[in-house]
């Protein structure tokens, strides 16, 4: 098995003639054989069943995993404003639950590889060869990306989208049902794109919210079947 995450130097990399490599050294990686394990945690600071879950998620650092903690904002009436929750995340918590039969939306959520999951001991276990290759560098500027996917199968359409995520938040809460409590977060997605449906091996560019020092940045890309949602294969750079 590959690793994970293979960073490389210019040099080290070989011609890639659909993507414009930068002419110094570039922050890259190259996606594994199997399948990288999709997390995404869908949380709220207003949830008090959430630290618990939010902890959880931050043993995933170092791990072989994309993992995202998507900040819902339907908590917020409680009395406490989540400032990292998004229309847009509870938008995709509801996508994946009508993918998946669920009646209802809820928090903490769990999804794997977007499917709702309820064993946290086996989330970031490899199970499947992938079924796309991607590689993702930094191009240019510290916050353009540029990617090349190129699908197993050319004729079915996949999609994709982007996450920018952040270590080292927290926040302390003055109301709600997490009134007094300090909460630590990692791989808070800051920013979320989704970028279309494609077929076939295509190239991507993206420009990334600008890297906080204090809050080490993820740029994610996952690619995913068009009809299913399920994951074809994830990278994530840890580039600063």
């Amino acid at each position: 098995m590959k690793p994970f995450a293979q960073l490389f130097l210019m040099g080290l990399l070989p011609a890639l003639p659909a993507l414009a490599l930068a002419a110094e050294p570039a922050c890259a990686v190259r996606s594994a054989e199997r399948l990288t394990p999709v997390i995404e945690l869908y949380t709220s600071e207003g949830c008090s069943s959430c630290p618990s879950a939010d902890q959880w998620l931050s043993t995933l650092k170092g791990q072989a995993v994309v993992a995202q903690a998507f900040h819902v904002a339907y908590w917020d009436y409680i009395g406490w404003v989540d400032r990292f929750a998004s229309p847009a995340h509870t938008a995709r918590q509801r996508q994946i639950a009508a993918a998946n039969g669920l009646r209802n939306i809820y928090t903490p959520q769990l999804v794997r590889n977007g499917q709702d999951w309820r064993d946290y001991t086996r989330a970031a276990s490899h199970s499947e060869p992938a079924r796309a290759a991607i590689v993702l560098q930094q191009s240019g500027s510290p916050d353009r990306f540029e990617a090349r996917v190129t699908p197993a199968d050319p004729t079915a359409p996949w999609s994709a989208y982007w996450t920018v995520t952040e270590h080292g938040h927290s926040s302390r809460v003055k109301s709600g049902e997490n009134a007094g409590e300090t909460l630590k977060h990692d791989f808070v997605v800051r920013q979320y794109t989704p970028v279309g449906t494609y077929q076939g091996a295509q190239s991507l560019s993206y420009f990334a919210l600008a890297a906080q020092p204090n809050h080490p940045r993820q740029v994610n890309l996952v690619v995913s079947d068009a009809r299913s949602g399920k994951p074809l294969q994830a990278v994530s750079l840890g580039c600063q």
